[in-house]
């Protein structure tokens, strides 16, 4: 739908990354994620994954809920009790990036666009997983074209990967996104067990499900949905025209509040739908929107996730 932003960028706003203000808008956003997220990791190697890995650790005894697969039996027989075998994070990460760029995501009515929050959200996520021979690579889709940017480390990597994501030109209006194909190509060929982040704002038909549930039994997966306050409900405006960009049709209806209840509801269970299944591949879940501050989302969207991780509740 078609609606002009009338207020003014609040300072956590996401910097403005177009035409002549693209190298000073990058530089404000590095700054920005820098400042705001420095340190909240600390002695967290992974980052944003929890910590089960590869390499054997310290045994101990088994407890209620234990996965039992890794039973140590030459400990469990020499002490004639249950015990486990702990398992460490790897020492290196691979993450990839799955970045949903279709018309869509052109198009925001509050403080920014929703593009301009997939290029922070890849900003945080890349400086959350960077360092200690880590890698980021990532697939980029607009609808139109797909690119492919492998996966390597390095800040000056991990700069270079952010700009090209804010550089990548937008769709034509009637491009239909396909993120189930996009996420599809994150599963073959196989890669390294690592941590997927998928960014879009997942309107349309909940396909995507099984394509990222397949990825679950390998990686560490996050959603990051990218929200603008018009996609779930309508103002109260009277007449107003609403345009779909990926199809290109528009239609022109008086904003009722019959039809805004009605659009509300229908938004809300798509969202249920959406929380669900990302729920359902065992997938963390980040909102961000337009009208919020995304860095304190994200934020609290981390505190959580240690949290779970060490025992104080599910994020």
């Amino acid at each position: 739908m078609s609606e002009k932003k009338t207020t003014e960028r609040p300072s956590w706003t996401p910097p403005i990354l177009r035409g002549d203000r693209m190298e000073a808008g990058l530089r404000l956003l590095e700054l920005d994620v820098r400042r705001r997220l420095d340190g909240l990791l600390q002695g967290n190697h992974l980052g944003l994954v929890p910590g089960p890995g590869t390499e054997p650790g310290e045994a101990r005894p088994y407890q209620p809920g234990d996965d039992v697969r890794r039973m140590d039996w030459a400990v469990t027989a020499r002490t004639t009790t249950p015990h486990i075998r702990e398992t460490v994070a790897d020492r290196e990460l691979e993450t990839w990036l799955a970045i949903d760029l279709s018309p869509s995501l052109d198009f925001g009515t509050a403080a920014c666009e929703k593009r301009d929050l997939v290029v922070a959200a890849t900003a945080a996520v890349a400086h959350l997983t960077r360092g200690g021979g880590n890698r980021i690579g990532a697939v980029i889709s607009t609808g139109k074209e797909t690119t492919r940017v492998p996966a390597r480390g390095g800040l000056a990597y991990a700069r270079g990967l952010i700009r090209k994501v804010a550089e990548t030109p937008s769709a034509p209006e009637g491009t239909a996104g396909d993120l189930a194909t996009l996420i599809e190509q994150l599963r073959r060929p196989p890669r390294r067990r690592g941590l997927v982040v998928v960014i879009s704002d997942f309107l349309g038909d909940v396909n995507w499900q099984r394509a990222l549930r397949g990825l679950s039994a390998r990686h560490d997966l996050i959603a990051i949905e990218v929200l603008d306050p018009r996609d779930v409900d309508l103002p109260d405006v009277g007449t107003v025209v609403l345009s779909d960009p990926e199809t290109g049709r528009q239609r022109e209806v008086h904003a009722t509040p019959l039809l805004r209840r009605e659009f509300a509801a229908a938004a809300a269970q798509h969202r249920a739908e959406v929380a669900a299944a990302i729920r359902r591949a065992g997938a963390g879940h980040l909102v961000l929107r337009t009208d919020s501050d995304w860095v304190a989302d994200t934020v609290r969207f981390v505190v959580a996730r240690k949290r779970g991780w060490s025992g104080g509740g599910a994020a």
